[in-house]
């Protein structure tokens, strides 16, 4: 028997515009890593033009594509950002 576990992404910058929205619920299968929820949200209509590497936080710290997720995780997606 699977379970399913639904997270709070969070879509911060270029994440936001490229999505039209500034979070997403997702359901996974359990047991589920950032790495597949990243897969999950670049197969989202838009998503073919974000950035390849975003930064991950978890709860507000930041993880690794390894990480595995919990049932009520809120995840952000924080895009690479450039300065001078």
């Amino acid at each position: 028997m699977s379970s399913q576990i639904t997270v709070t992404t969070l879509l911060f910058a270029s994440y936001a515009d490229a999505l039209g929205r500034s979070s997403v619920q997702v359901t996974l299968r359990a047991p589920a890593t950032v790495g597949a929820l990243l897969d999950h949200v670049r197969a989202l209509p838009g998503a073919g033009r974000l950035p390849p590497a975003p930064l991950v936080a978890v709860n507000a710290t930041y993880a690794t594509p390894g990480h595995v997720l919990a049932d009520g995780d809120e995840v952000a997606l924080i895009p690479p950002v450039a300065g001078g």
